[in-house]
């Protein structure tokens, strides 16, 4: 029973990210997703209350897969501050291109600029993610192995800018690199030549 529970709750958050992704949040309505979802309206307010719970839902979801990851990264022993790092690229790239529909969700959203408590709920979400990731730049920094003088912020934004950029501009990104990015094949060169660009654009800045 508890099973059938969350797939029906995953049922309707993965209905939700999509149609959330094509329309927005202003331009989606709890019965356009219920309708998507082929659930009652009852169903969807009975687990998430309203548009605005669905839509934080949707992210806690994925932001907490995204820094359940970082903390086990970060929790590995017998693994080298760099090496951290490395592990951390090779997730982020293979994640970022497999949650499109999220992606696109989450550029939208933090595009808009707006002020109020959804987006103040949104940025405490993934402030959580940024803070992960600098724990792990601050520990090769507080150990040595990592440069006195790196800037933990400016490194945060070089890596979520590359993916903003790539992730929200696809055919501007495309026409430059010659190929669909978006393309499953073509993702198959291109994901390999990110994760290669971001390890040696980091690891001669960071290692001493």
């Amino acid at each position: 029973m508890e099973k059938e529970k969350t797939d029906k709750k995953d049922h309707i958050l993965d209905v939700a990210e999509k149609v959330f992704s094509e329309v927005g949040y202003d331009g989606a309505s709890t019965r356009m997703i219920s309708g998507e979802a082929g659930v009652n309206m009852a169903m969807l307010n009975y687990y998430f209350g309203s548009k605005e719970g669905l839509f934080l839902a949707i992210f806690e979801r994925r932001i907490s897969m995204f820094r359940d990851m970082l903390r086990d990264i970060g929790n590995t022993s017998g693994l080298s501050p760099w090496g951290k790092i490395e592990k951390y690229i090779e997730t982020y790239v293979d994640r970022i291109f497999n949650n499109t529909c999220f992606q696109r969700m989450l550029y939208q959203e933090i595009s808009m600029s707006r002020k109020g408590d959804l987006p103040d709920k949104i940025n405490q979400i993934l402030t959580q993610n940024v803070s992960e990731f600098n724990k792990l730049i601050k520990e090769g920094v507080d150990t040595g192995d990592f440069k006195p003088d790196t800037d933990i912020e400016m490194i945060t934004a070089t890596i979520f800018g590359i993916k903003n950029y790539l992730m929200n501009t696809p055919y501007v990104s495309s026409k430059m690199f010659g190929y669909d990015i978006q393309n499953e094949e073509s993702l198959k060169i291109f994901k390999p030549r990110l994760k290669a660009y971001l390890i040696n654009l980091l690891k001669p800045y960071l290692l001493k």
